[in-house]
């Protein structure tokens, strides 16, 4: 069983569910706009061996909002807070699984925190996809599509109806996408309901290209202090890793092990669950 608990950090209380003690822990980092329920798809497996803690970041779901800016950096900064308060502070040891957003969070945490983090498992991080980049893919018709919806109390049905309708714009071609297209009508109405709970000021820096201003994810691969696995999404199915990141990214960490999911999208773990699960179970026993 999980259960969520509320932990105060500074001005700001965390959301976070939590699992039966089976094991070592394992901490889950999100995706911006979502929100723990994300990873619900892994957890029945991961929780066989693990205890876990599955974060809603500030924000997002029912996590307070932030007091300053919604930069990646920022994101870390106030995760690196959490961590040091118990029941992290006292952990000796502990593994880190993120997607997108999440992924750069703990690729920097494991940096920061490296006498605790055992390992780290990074599926489809942005990095500049997100960042000097998003002005040349459709992220940024739909970044900016999506300021509409945040915090809105409308119904979840409404919403939903209203996001299939969202058209995404290829800056290059202008090729234009029904998002209803894409996505299949659960996955709207999830969407929806983590829009619902999104702080709109999350989105703002993302469409103006700066949320990944002042971290460097370079430097942060090159001081990975641990096993890192990376997983990546198929760019031209709606993928945000591109090759040449990844490639880059196998070249900064000194232990990296990477796995590419052709055909699939950014939401690895909804759409590849039982490959994904046995990949990172794979690799979690050699850490």
């Amino acid at each position: 069983m999980l259960h969520e608990q509320i932990f105060e950090v500074g001005r700001t209380a965390w959301n976070i569910a939590v699992g039966p003690d089976h094991g070592p822990p394992l901490l889950f980092f999100h995706g911006v706009t979502r929100r723990w329920q994300s990873f619900l798809p892994l957890l029945p497996s991961l929780m066989l061996r693990h205890q876990v803690f599955v974060v809603d970041f500030p924000g997002h779901g029912a996590s307070d909002r932030l007091h300053n800016n919604y930069r990646v950096v920022d994101y870390v900064d106030a995760a690196e807070a959490l961590l040091k308060l118990p029941p992290f502070s006292t952990m000796k040891e502990f593994r880190l699984y993120g997607h997108s957003l999440g992924s750069m969070a703990v690729a920097a945490l494991a940096a920061r925190l490296s006498s605790q983090v055992q390992a780290v498992v990074m599926e489809d991080p942005p990095f500049d996809t997100m960042g000097s980049r998003i002005s040349e893919t459709p992220l940024l018709s739909f970044f900016e599509a999506m300021r509409q919806f945040a915090g809105s109390t409308d119904s979840v049905p409404a919403i939903a109806r209203q996001l299939a309708d969202v058209t995404l714009v290829d800056p290059k071609s202008q090729a234009q996408t029904r998002l209803g297209a894409v996505r299949d009508a659960a996955s709207l109405r999830f969407t929806a309901k983590c829009l619902q709970q999104l702080d709109p000021q999350t989105l703002p820096v993302i469409a103006a290209g700066g949320w990944l201003d002042g971290f460097d994810w370079r430097q942060t691969l090159r001081d990975l202090p641990c096993p890192a696995l990376l997983l990546q999404a198929d760019p031209t199915s709606g993928g945000m890793l591109t090759d040449q990141d990844a490639d880059e990214a196998v070249g900064l960490a000194a232990d990296l092990t990477r796995i590419k999911y052709p055909n699939t999208g950014h939401l690895i773990h909804w759409q590849r669950t039982s490959e994904l699960l046995r990949h990172v179970e794979a690799f979690i026993e050699t850490t």
